[in-house]
């Protein structure tokens, strides 16, 4: 898969080692940064990984702050996307196979790096199950499209 990857300065103490592991396991990176762990505002790099992924250029993305709540709010405001802020294993998968969601985030301050892996391994792995999902899921585009537009 080709992934798209941000966070803040909280997320970069855990996203250097995930992109390793994204890499280790095959898959093609992409950085947005932050690159150093100088005070910085998570909604412009959510922004960033969201329009890319929304744009098609990534097959998913993985955005990383202290909590994984701000960044994955940010995220889905960018019309396309559905983040998904995972602290588990299990609703990372099911985020995955119900909901189609396109960005995976999670906090630094909130999963250790072995519970990240987990995490991220899981939602990669899980593909969407479509069906009455595909259902839900459209309808979840169409509240989008009334707010947002087209």
């Amino acid at each position: 898969m080709k992934l798209a990857i941000g966070g803040d300065h909280v997320g970069q103490l855990l996203k250097p080692e995930i992109i390793n592991y994204l890499e280790d396991l095959g898959h093609e990176v992409k950085d947005y940064g932050p690159y150093t762990t100088e005070r910085t505002d998570y909604p412009k790099y959510a922004e960033k990984v969201g329009t890319e992924v929304a744009n098609g250029n990534f097959d998913g993305g993985i955005l990383i702050c202290g909590t994984g709540v701000g960044i994955s709010i940010a995220a889905n405001k960018v019309k396309g996307i559905r983040a998904v802020v995972c602290s588990e294993p299990y609703s990372a998968k099911l985020s995955k196979e119900h909901n189609n969601t396109n960005i995976l985030a999670f906090g630094s301050r909130v999963v250790g790096l072995d519970l990240a892996k987990m995490i991220v391994k899981e939602w990669l792995d899980a593909e969407f199950e479509g069906g009455r999902h595909g259902n839900r899921v459209n309808m979840i585009e169409d509240i989008e499209c009334r707010y947002i537009g087209d």
